[in-house]
């Protein structure tokens, strides 16, 4: 049985509007998470989580492995970096602008998130990529399918 990676990829919410706005054919990691980036196999699951607003806008599935391109797609806080490690996605569970997930009503819920103290819960989502556990996925696909869209 093959193994799937469950990826959170940390960005801005204009950035997660780009995505949308392409369709979520394609999503990227900065160019210091090129380990990263080579691990993604078909099937890996994508949970785009958006800083400043601290919200799950939703999941995709990679649909093939890694590649680079210098082409500008999505911004970046740091001027001149770029996401240069892409992979093609389908979107699985996409949420309307109105009906993000707040990642506070899902941090008491999470493993991974606790080792952190629960006041600094947002310490766990800095930087571009995280990996998470089957068991944290889960939480958090039952509540991007949940009500609202």
């Amino acid at each position: 049985m093959e193994v799937r990676t469950n990826w959170l990829l940390v960005s801005s919410a204009d950035n997660f509007e780009t995505s949308r706005a392409r369709g979520f054919d394609v999503a990227g990691m900065k160019g210091r998470h090129r380990k990263k980036a080579e691990r993604v196999r078909p099937g890996d699951r994508v949970v785009y989580y958006m800083v400043g607003i601290k919200c799950v806008g939703g999941i995709s599935e990679a649909t093939g492995t890694y590649y680079g391109s210098a082409e500008h797609i999505w911004t970046s806080s740091k001027e001149g970096e770029e996401y240069p490690f892409r992979f093609p996605v389908k979107p699985l569970y996409i949420r309307d602008k109105d009906y993000y997930v707040p990642m506070i009503d899902l941090v008491p819920l999470l493993e991974y998130p606790k080792r952190w103290p629960a006041e600094h819960w947002t310490l766990a989502f800095q930087g571009n990529v995280h990996v998470l556990s089957d068991t944290d996925y889960q939480v958090i696909e039952d509540a991007v399918r949940g009500e609202g869209k």
